[in-house]
């Protein structure tokens, strides 16, 4: 059983960075994308930003500019890099693993992103 385990969120002000961090319990090359998701109460989980093993990203157009994902494959981590925050960003954000084998699907814990005005 393959375990994403999220960290870095926090309170900030806005205009503000934080930077999220997601730990794979095995190599994240098992994976063929890795992403980052967010969720605010009674919406739909949105994509906001992917990378593909091939190291290529897309972001949500909401975030684009602003955030930046990334991954260190010595740690089994992906990162996600959040600059000038707004409040709308607000929310929980859950990380997402996809395994190249059946596709299987695995998500975090999720992590609390406040951003005060």
């Amino acid at each position: 059983q393959v375990q994403l385990v999220e960290s870095g969120g926090g309170l900030v002000q806005a205009g503000g960075s934080l930077r999220l961090s997601c730990a794979a319990s095995r190599s994240i090359f098992s994976f063929k994308s890795m992403g980052w998701y967010r969720q605010a109460p009674g919406n739909e989980r949105e994509l906001v930003a992917r990378i593909s093993r091939d190291g290529s990203t897309n972001y949500a157009d909401s975030v684009k500019g602003r955030f930046t994902i990334s991954r260190d494959n010595a740690k089994n981590t992906v990162y996600l890099q959040m600059n000038s925050l707004k409040p709308q960003d607000t929310t929980v954000y859950y990380c997402k693993a996809e395994s190249v084998l059946l596709s299987t699907v695995y998500w975090g814990q999720g992590t609390q992103v406040t951003v005060s005005s």
